[in-house]
């Protein structure tokens, strides 16, 4: 005789019966397992195929702003929190991600940004690039060439050590020579500005003689073109990356946030050097992007930062592609 009881008619047996009977006495008695917890997370590395390229996203952990009040300006501050929490979005604390594709061409293997490295300015969530890269199964000394986009804290941090040495010893170093200059001015050590320019310098200054200057419209690397995006710093620059007629744009800090900045693009970030040359250049970028329907890699937006941007009325949309688990 086969026997097929559903949970509605148990519990119809169990009324029947007028006894209490538990789930554990009717399956024979045993207690149900309790598990410990786990507390481990899957690692910080996702990998997908660009024509001919393999692409490694890694991650140097995310990093928290804060309240958004002071940094995302322009905007009132209780529109700005429901902007927030419409998209189930934090009101309180903005959290960014770092994204750092790392692109081997078969030619070369190319790494674009750094993280924080050793400063933990942001908090202690960052700084784990080196484990991401290590989780992935990638080497520092393999990586031929570190592209970066500007020179902030939190994309030129990872150049070297704790002990101050170069982690990546094989690598070439590309970044605009204004950049450079503006970030690594000992001038300016008596600024507000201070805390960048030590950071930059802590980092730049022992790989200065592998460093190349790039310039506006160069294809600098091959498969890697230079798209001048100025306003987040003098020389910020943003990066199309394309391998056997597939492409995609790396975006620095083109835009921080998936909703603020793209929903409202002229909304003012107070991390900017110029925050309304930022914003004219971030509209000007993500027209073409949108109207190319180019995909885009974005540095800060929700892990692993890669889809698709397109335009809606005076702002723009973000669109999350899903994360591939067969290359």
């Amino acid at each position: 005789m086969t026997t097929n009881l559903s949970r509605r008619s148990l519990l119809a047996l169990g009324a029947g019966l007028g006894v209490g009977l538990s789930a554990s006495t009717m399956l024979g008695g045993s207690a149900l397992a309790k598990a410990p917890k786990l507390g481990t997370q899957t690692p910080y590395w996702h990998r997908f195929i660009l024509g001919d390229a393999e692409v490694t996203v890694v991650s140097d952990g995310t990093l928290p702003l804060g309240p958004p009040k002071g940094t995302f300006v322009g905007v009132p501050d209780e529109e700005v929190r429901k902007m927030l929490s419409d998209n189930f979005l934090n009101p309180d604390n903005v959290v960014l991600e770092q994204n750092s594709p790392i692109v081997n061409n078969g030619d070369r293997l190319i790494l674009f940004d750094t993280g924080m490295g050793t400063s933990k300015a942001f908090g202690p969530t960052t700084g784990r690039q080196q484990k991401s890269m290590a989780e992935a199964g990638i080497k520092p000394g393999d990586i031929d060439a570190v592209v970066l986009s500007h020179a902030h804290i939190d994309h030129i941090g990872g150049i070297v050590g704790a002990d101050d040495k170069p982690l990546f010893p094989n690598a070439q170093y590309y970044i605009t020579q204004s950049d450079f200059e503006f970030w690594t001015d000992e001038g300016k050590l008596g600024s507000p500005l201070k805390d960048f320019v030590v950071h930059a310098r802590k980092n730049l200054m022992p790989v200065r003689d592998r460093i190349v200057f790039i310039k506006d419209g160069q294809e600098f690397l091959p498969g890697v073109q230079a798209i001048a995006a100025p306003g987040h710093t003098v020389g910020h620059t943003i990066f199309m990356v394309t391998s056997s007629g597939k492409s995609f744009a790396f975006l620095g800090d083109l835009t921080h946030h998936a909703v603020l900045l793209l929903e409202k693009p002229r909304m003012e970030f107070s991390y900017d050097t110029d925050p309304k040359q930022a914003a004219g250049t971030r509209v000007k970028l993500l027209d073409t992007i949108a109207a190319n329907k180019t995909p885009v890699m974005s540095y800060h937006f929700a892990w692993p930062g890669y889809g698709h941007i397109a335009k809606t009325g005076d702002g723009f949309h973000y669109y999350p592609e899903p994360m591939k688990m067969e290359l």
